[in-house]
């Protein structure tokens, strides 16, 4: 078959459908062509090679042109196209679907979602289920739709497997075979004129040499190494000397503040540490139950030499040489008075950090510590007290990101990070009991962010396991802003602490807040509300069972 080339080109543009066509109808070879008005046009030719016809028909196309062009294909080829195209998305739709689900392709967390539409304050105290209702499709991703299931079955999956089952606490023999140098340092009974746990200790160094020259502390510190060279030079003056023997007055902390971190810890700690009753250790948190008397610094460094138990007790002396002071004193004059002086101790990760147990102790009980912080502080003083400052635990772990996260923080960052958290949380929580998944090493350094330092409910529940509740101190940091100086009269009430003056408590309860969010921080704005949401669901059980616990429902965060 013949076709007029030069004809079909030029008419293209205005009126394809009616010259083409005829131009290529079988009788044309012997018509001439109303517009070119010759015969027999053979096919074009290039090169001694024959082009075709779409290809010639491309040169012409121009991007205004339309795209009745293809009319000029046979139909069979058309409809071969179309169904090529169809196979190949459908194709394409199966892969993407299939990698995504078994997280094989190299693009951003699956569960990403759109942006929610509608009143904030509703949404802060509804579920996912609820939520629903709630959000207008014109204006949110379409990732929502697809990852929003997948997001609700990983929280109903976490909240289905959730068993608050009280632990089995361990013989005091076994853990003295776990620490029997701690158990020969401190001793079972403490001085009686002292309110603070303290007791005289032979010294047996030599006078010449600096007392303080092996302390851990002060060996991988640098920013301690000031506060060692002042102990180092009135420690002399402080031995109390009897029958040709040296001993120095050792203390422990009367009260520990035990949590949890970015809940106001450090508020309140400057603020106690203002009162003319209260010391506190010379380094602010020592986190040695926790990590320092295992050598952890940084888990991810790997471990150091273990911190022991002496190490810990230096970091108390400044306060030993008051209370010493106080003591002498009493027996100038001839009388024996209580000492009322209390040192403090305030490590925000004594609560719940006992990620180094899975390196120390044998483990008999399906992924769960046979032995945990409040094991060993109770063996040596059952009369401890107690503080825990806690806050909603889903501004609190927004909160942490902020201070913890090093670059590119956002609000849709901290989205996909606690979305990818969640799912390693549902896979531990398939295999392993709750508190097993809460203290799992390997799965707490694996989350982008520490969702289970918000599940106070878990730890709160193991240290009534050991401590009475008349031990335990439980604020709230939302009551605590609101009102300082409510809070801080509940404190020294539980510390049986004396009266203060008028000007000593403008002092504590007047002065600014402490270790507030940066400035920087501040810019990056609140979490989205989508992210808000997941968490209150995630969040939710734990929150009504630490609520019944404590027979407050203001710890179910309603209204923040």
């Amino acid at each position: 078959m013949r076709h007029c080339i030069n004809c079909c080109i030029q008419l293209l543009p205005n009126d394809l459908h009616k010259r083409c066509f005829r131009c290529r109808r079988s009788n044309h070879i012997n018509q001439k062509c109303p517009v070119c008005k010759q015969e027999n046009i053979i096919p074009l030719y290039v090169d001694s090679k024959q082009m075709n016809l779409l290809a010639v028909l491309e040169v012409r196309t121009h991007h205004n042109e339309s795209w009745n062009g293809f009319f000029c294909l046979r139909k069979g080829k058309l409809y071969s196209l179309i169904f090529g195209l169809i196979i190949m998305t459908l194709v394409m739709a199966s892969y993407i679907l299939t990698g995504a689900k078994h997280g094989l392709l190299l693009i951003p967390s699956p569960f990403h979602y759109g942006t929610f539409t509608g009143n904030p304050n509703l949404m802060d105290n509804e579920s996912l289920s609820e939520m629903k209702d709630h959000y207008q499709p014109s204006k949110i991703n379409i990732s929502y739709v697809r990852d929003f299931p997948s997001i609700k079955l990983i929280i109903d999956t976490i909240t289905s497997k959730i068993e608050f089952i009280n632990r089995q606490r361990p013989d005091l023999e076994d853990l003295k075979k776990q620490e029997l140098h701690m158990f020969s340092i401190i001793p079972n009974k403490f001085l009686p004129i002292s309110k603070n746990p303290c007791w005289y200790e032979e010294y047996r160094g030599n006078t010449t040499t600096d007392p303080y020259t092996t302390n851990s502390y002060a060996l991988y510190s640098k920013r301690f190494r000031t506060i060692f060279d002042y102990l180092k030079k009135v420690f002399w003056n402080h031995l109390y000397h009897y029958k040709d023997k040296h001993y120095r007055l050792r203390c422990l902390p009367h009260f520990y503040i035990i949590g949890q971190p970015k809940c106001g810890t450090t508020d309140l700690y400057d603020r106690l540490r203002l009162h003319p009753d209260v010391r506190f250790s010379a380094i602010k948190e020592p986190h040695w139950w926790t990590r320092k008397r295992f050598g952890i610094i940084r888990l991810r460094d790997g471990f150091h030499d273990r911190y022991p138990v002496e190490d810990y007790l230096d970091l108390f002396d400044l306060a030993a040489y008051q209370i010493q002071g106080v003591l002498q004193s009493d027996v100038t004059k001839g009388h024996s008075k209580m000492n009322h002086i209390i040192i403090g101790e305030a490590s925000a990760s004594t609560m719940w950090d006992n990620n180094a147990w899975v390196f120390f102790y044998d483990n008999n009980t399906d992924g769960e510590p046979p032995f945990l912080i409040q094991d060993f502080i109770h063996a040596f003083q059952p009369h401890a007290k107690l503080i825990i400052m806690l806050r909603d635990p889903v501004e609190r772990l927004y909160s942490d990101y902020l201070y913890f996260a090093s670059a590119n923080k956002s609000a849709e960052d901290f989205h996909e990070k606690v979305a990818d958290s969640l799912q390693l949380f549902e896979n531990c929580m398939l295999d392993y009991s709750l508190r097993a998944c809460v203290y799992n090493n390997t799965l707490n350094n694996a989350m982008p962010v520490r969702l289970q330092v918000g599940l106070y409910v878990v730890y709160l529940l193991d240290w009534l396991t050991v401590f009475d509740k008349g031990q335990i101190l439980v604020l709230r940091l939302e009551d605590h802003a609101s009102n300082v100086k409510y809070t801080m009269h509940m404190v020294f009430q539980f510390l049986d602490l004396g009266p203060i003056s008028e000007k000593q408590e403008a002092l504590i309860t007047k002065s600014p807040a402490s270790n507030t969010r940066r400035p920087e921080d501040r810019n990056l704005g609140p979490m989205l509300p989508t992210t808000k949401a997941i968490l209150r669901d995630f969040y939710r059980p734990f929150n009504t069972k630490l609520a019944q616990v404590l027979f407050d429902d203001a710890f179910l965060w309603k209204k923040t």
